[in-house]
């Protein structure tokens, strides 16, 4: 390692694991567990002596006591596990009846949708990520949605949400993920009818993200800002998802608070990341002039503790940007795939379309990402308190570089050339700046 390294603890990420994952466990945007896990943040934050705020913002909630899914194979009702998606409506408790229709991808490429008009939709792929693909979705008439995730062909249902600017904009029927294996199954038992019972749904919320200033000197209006997220999914404990995040950056608050430096570090954690970073948008949004001008740098810590696995690292920046952290990840043996895609699917992405350079630290262990994404067994059995503290060793280190330095070690904001697709990513599925 290089010399100066700051050392993260095991024991201390471990410690702050158990409580969020096992002792909080599922923390939905909006209610009780999230708002511990909140006050478990500030709690531990002001233990280490920083400043810290908390900024509100609302949300919907996802409030559910009862989800049935039945589907009718050959004149027998079968029942079958299902997860309501946030920011989609329930059933009033009453049972919603249709037949099934199937429909892939590829099927946004026809003239009309007409033909899911009142049925029960078994849609292969749980994200639309066109807004113009929604709209025509929802003008077709859907009895429900029944999503699948592509990605992970598996037995079990994952948890997910619609993104809220859509259905803030077009509407929601109800929409339930469900197994990959058990839909194919249904079409290969020529399944007819499909229908599905949800008590509660959505309501109104309030979440919030917790800041911590670790306040710079002579050029503290130049902002490095670090980031994860509180929340979880639906009946998921997120030890990975990513209580890793979360108990990363209290980590780096103890490592770098005592230490002097020129530039400001602001930490964040964010709410509300799983229904489409509500969160880190509420705060870019909130705070848009201060971000665009002073933030040097977004890195934002989410699901980095598999004990099995690979890193990746989504970076958004002037090509020196990456270069001015490898040097640290190579000095400790630390080595990670470099990917440069606009990618919306994490709290780095909002200070992204504010002009800063932002990364996202990521650790797979499959190639369609974590096999316990967004499941209940994404729990304590599953991270690496080891993994998690060599990779926060070495970004503490780099960040008290970058802020000790008399001068910024890379070109600051976002290379011309990628800006109108983060841009247009930004309006389609956020809504823009108004929203």
């Amino acid at each position: 390692m290089l010399s100066g390294m700051l050392r993260a603890s095991p024991e201390r990420l471990a410690r702050d694991l158990g409580v969020l994952a096992k002792d909080i466990g599922v923390r939905l945007a909006g209610t009780a567990g999230e708002r511990a896990a909140a006050d478990y943040i500030i709690e531990r934050a002001r233990e280490i002596g920083a400043e810290t705020r908390e900024e509100s913002f609302p949300v919907q909630s996802r409030v559910v006591s009862e989800e049935r899914l039945e589907i009718l194979v050959d004149g027998t009702w079968l029942p079958f596990p299902c997860s309501l998606f946030s920011n989609t409506p329930g059933t009033d408790g009453a049972w919603r009846t249709a037949g099934i229709a199937v429909m892939a991808p590829t099927d946004y490429q026809r003239d009309d949708l007409e033909h899911l008009r009142g049925k029960a939709v078994i849609h292969l792929g749980c994200h639309i990520e066109s807004r113009q693909s929604y709209q025509r979705l929802m003008a077709a008439g859907p009895a429900f949605l029944l999503m699948v995730d592509t990605r992970y062909p598996g037995a079990t249902p994952l948890a997910d949400g619609m993104f809220p600017a859509y259905t803030a904009a077009i509407g929601a029927v109800p929409t339930l993920n469900v197994a990959h294996q058990d839909a194919w199954h249904w079409v290969r038992q020529r399944a007819t009818e499909a229908r599905c019972r949800i008590v509660g749904g959505m309501s109104a919320g309030t979440s919030q993200n917790i800041v911590i200033n670790l306040s710079g000197t002579e050029a503290r209006d130049e902002v490095l800002y670090v980031g994860a997220h509180h929340d979880t999914q639906a009946a998921s404990p997120g030890a990975d998802d990513n209580a890793s995040g979360v108990v990363g950056v209290l980590e780096l608050a103890r490592l770098l608070h005592g230490r002097r430096r020129r530039r400001t570090i602001r930490i964040i954690s964010f709410g509300a990341e799983e229904q489409l970073s509500v969160g880190s948008a509420a705060y870019v949004r909130r705070h848009r002039r201060d971000v665009s001008a002073g933030g040097r740098l977004m890195y934002n810590l989410d699901s980095y503790g598999s004990a099995l696995g690979w890193l990746q690292l989504h970076v958004n920046g002037h090509p020196d940007f990456e270069a001015s952290f490898r040097p640290h990840f190579l000095a400790a043996n630390l080595y990670y795939q470099t990917m440069t895609s606009v990618v919306p699917y994490a709290d780095h992405f909002p200070f992204a379309a504010s002009g800063v350079a932002a990364t996202f630290h990521h650790r797979v262990n499959c190639n369609a990402g974590r096999f316990f994404h967004h499941r209940p067994d994404d729990d304590v059995s599953q991270v690496s308190a080891e993994v998690m503290a060599r990779d926060v060793s070495v970004v503490a280190t780099w960040l008290d570089g970058v802020a000790t330095s008399d001068r910024l070690p890379f070109t600051p904001g976002i290379p011309e050339p990628d800006r109108p697709a983060i841009a247009a990513c930004w309006q389609d599925l956020f809504g823009g700046w108004d929203a």
